[in-house]
């Protein structure tokens, strides 16, 4: 079944100039980018995508580092998009994410962990709402 999700590249990664490489990543899982746009999130944007953690002790800190920098933001599409780009991110601690995954081989820790991906078709259709509200379903 295709389905879209959303990934986003984080600071730390589109610092590194790694965006090409996390692209050809998704790309070659048969994943297709769809949407794509390069920004740089304000502090208010950034705690409305992150207000699902706004009561975790990370929140500020996420909210600042998602600010510190541009990022990349991407609507994939392929089957089982969700699934896949989760697979191929790792886990969220880069320490415990699988060899070859995109967070086991660009990020730095837990919280500069290189990218995001939506966690459900649910979550992934609000998620491109937030980013892509012309794509909306």
């Amino acid at each position: 079944m295709s389905e879209r999700t959303l990934s986003l590249i984080k600071p730390d990664a589109v610092g590194k100039n790694k965006i090409g490489a996390i692209l050809s990543r998704f790309e070659g899982a048969g994943l297709r980018v769809v949407a794509a746009q390069m920004l740089l999130l304000s502090p208010q944007r950034a705690r409305e995508f992150y207000a699902v953690h706004k009561e975790r002790p990370f929140y500020e800190s996420l909210v600042a580092f998602m600010t510190s920098g541009p990022v990349m933001a991407q609507v994939l599409e392929g089957a089982n998009a969700v699934e896949k780009n989760r697979e191929l991110m790792g886990a969220t601690d880069p320490a415990q994410a699988a060899p070859g995954t995109i967070r086991a081989d660009f990020a730095e820790n837990v919280e500069a962990n290189a990218v995001h991906g939506s966690d459900s078709p649910e979550t992934a259709r609000a998620e491109i709402r937030f980013f892509f509200p012309d794509l909306a379903e």
